[in-house]
């Protein structure tokens, strides 16, 4: 029983920290969506080619720079480094394909001189990225 003098109390529901966590678990989701779709190589003008086509396999990215600077994987390496270091990241019986990523205005020796390196390991197949025009 209710007494007159008694004064009701409306029912509210508080969404605030349902919207933190809300907004939590959406942060969370696009830091990881931008993790999961970086790219490999360094940002370099490629050139382009009407034959280029997307490799769908796990590969080891060489990046030349306009400089000739090279790098493995995103790390700075010397051309008499690139060899052993590859050796070491291809997995015993399998294939692994190494994609050169040569800047446009790159002087031709140091490409060539790459590739011959890479083309003495055993297991390894070598593509060299283009863009489409």
């Amino acid at each position: 029983m209710r007494l007159p003098d008694e004064q009701e109390v409306p029912f509210n529901i508080n969404i605030v920290s349902m919207i933190d966590v809300v907004f939590s678990i959406l942060t969370y989701f696009i830091f990881s969506s931008l993790v999961l779709a970086r790219s490999e190589g360094l940002d370099v003008n490629l050139p382009k080619a009407s034959t280029a086509q997307v490799q769908q396999t796990e590969q080891i990215n060489i990046t030349i720079k306009p400089d000739g600077a090279i790098a493995l994987n995103r790390e700075p390496i010397s051309l008499e480094q690139l060899q052993p270091k590859v050796q070491g990241m291809v997995k015993p019986n399998t294939e692994s394909m190494v994609v050169v990523n040569a800047d446009e205005q790159v002087d031709h020796g140091i490409v060539v001189a790459v590739m011959d390196r890479i083309r003495q390991i055993k297991g390894v197949k070598l593509a060299i990225a283009a863009k489409k025009p």
